[in-house]
């Protein structure tokens, strides 16, 4: 509906104190994050190379001090009661684990050392992907991390990684990204040998993603958040919903066919007609 950040990669500005968000939404999705997290799926959320332990730790104190601001939370020694009244003990988990467990973010590190020439993935808690696998991504560069998207080579790559070069302590950029789903699941894990989507399913689901990028002041790591929200496609308005159709043959081709294409374009306009008849007025 913003028009700065409708277009890829609608990169903003973001205000320090508003790097991390709490809603309505935090208790239930906290269930699901300690239930991943501290269950026999572990290894599949969160995932640690040795050589971005530093930076993983630096982002563990930068997120404590950011709750720390949030009246919701408490602290006493290295237990941190989370708004929800369940306690964290900061020292029974590595630091990306307990990370993913104060916060509704998920968090990915990426660092470009000397001999590199992009940055790459060496840590991340990662407990509602869409569509992707952490384990097949970690130690891996930005144009590996993004092979399954046809188009990022061509027209972001090169962008995505100025804006990673570029960022500075203090000064993070925020986007926004959405897709359509199947399925209203926010654990969504799945390994490129099989990523066929099932667009016979009864419902649709809008997923957006809030996405971060911030540079760590000592390690200077560059972290990547993405809070996720999932709603059935009847919540949305009829000028939502009109948005979304033009929004989505206004995609260029690869993207639009990423994302559905023809057949996820169909229903859209079975869910709202009154908008695709003003389209094409």
């Amino acid at each position: 509906m913003d028009a700065r950040t409708a277009t890829a990669p609608g990169v903003q500005p973001l205000d320090p104190a508003a790097w991390l968000r709490r809603d309505s939404a935090f208790a239930a999705q906290m269930a699901v994050r300690d239930g991943l997290i501290t269950g026999e799926r572990r290894a599949e959320v969160v995932q640690q190379a040795d050589w971005g332990l530093p930076a993983a730790r630096e982002l563990l104190e930068t997120v404590l001090a950011a709750i720390a601001a949030d009246p919701g939370y408490t602290r006493s020694g290295d237990r941190v009661t989370r708004p929800d009244g369940a306690e964290i003990d900061l020292t029974a988990n590595g630091p990306l684990a307990t990370i993913g467990r104060l916060v509704q973010e998920d968090f990915l590190v990426l660092e470009r050392r000397e001999e590199e020439a992009e940055h790459h993935l060496g840590g991340g808690v990662l407990c509602f992907p869409s569509r992707w696998s952490l384990q097949e991504k970690m130690r891996r560069g930005l144009l590996a991390i993004h092979e399954p998207v046809s188009f990022y080579e061509e027209t972001l790559s090169r962008r995505v990684q100025r804006f990673f070069d570029a960022i500075r302590p203090g000064r993070p950029l925020w986007r926004a990204n959405w897709v359509l789903h199947t399925y209203p699941e926010l654990f969504q894990p799945i390994s490129k040998a099989n990523r066929q989507r099932n667009f016979d399913q009864p419902d649709l689901w809008l997923r957006v993603e809030r996405q971060t990028l911030s540079r760590l002041p000592e390690t200077g790591a560059v972290v990547f958040t993405v809070k996720t929200d999932v709603a059935h496609l009847s919540s949305l308005s009829a000028e939502e919903g009109s948005v979304m159709m033009a929004a989505f043959r206004a995609l260029p081709a690869a993207e639009y066919d990423y994302k559905g294409g023809d057949r996820m374009l169909a229903r859209l306009v079975e869910t709202f007609p009154e908008g695709a008849v003003r389209e094409n007025a």
